[in-house]
């Protein structure tokens, strides 16, 4: 099995702790955050960052739909790590600073593909789709945030 790999980034005009902050608020800002491919989000320990358990159903394309029980971890400063219990996945959110008053934002999923004929396919558009449904929610995340910062 290869391993597949979707990274998307965005600049927000807004600080680095405010975008971790909404981004780690599992209880209460990410289900705001995500786009309609995403449903049946539910907390089911945790809530904000480290220890955080989350479940949704993903659904990548018209017939591609994957139920994730997310693990969440926050390795570093800036970072926070969910871990499918449900399959390989594994999605990687770092925010950091990006001069004054604005930060990076970038979020990487990597797992193990298919083999064969289906993972040239996987490989090939996996990736760009994933990584559509990742810009959405840094779009969302950053009118959020920014809007945040504008009242400030």
């Amino acid at each position: 099995m290869a391993q597949v790999e979707a990274t998307t980034e965005r600049i927000i005009a807004a600080d680095a702790d405010t975008v971790f902050d909404t981004l780690a608020d599992y209880e209460n800002s990410r289900a705001k955050l995500l786009p309609p491919q995403f449903s049946e989000y539910e907390v089911r320990e945790g809530g904000d960052g480290e220890g955080t358990l989350v479940h949704w159903r993903l659904q990548a394309t018209s017939k591609r739909v994957r139920d994730c029980l997310l693990e969440v971890t926050e390795p570093t400063n800036g970072q926070l790590v969910e871990k499918d219990r449900n399959s390989t996945m594994v999605t990687t959110w770092t925010v950091t600073p990006a001069g004054e008053g604005s930060c990076r934002a970038v979020v990487t999923s990597v797992w193990k593909g298919a083999t064969g004929i289906g993972g040239f396919f996987e490989r090939t558009f996996a990736p760009k789709g994933l990584a559509r449904i990742h810009d959405l929610v840094l779009e969302n995340l950053a009118t959020e945030t920014e809007q945040k910062a504008d009242q400030r």
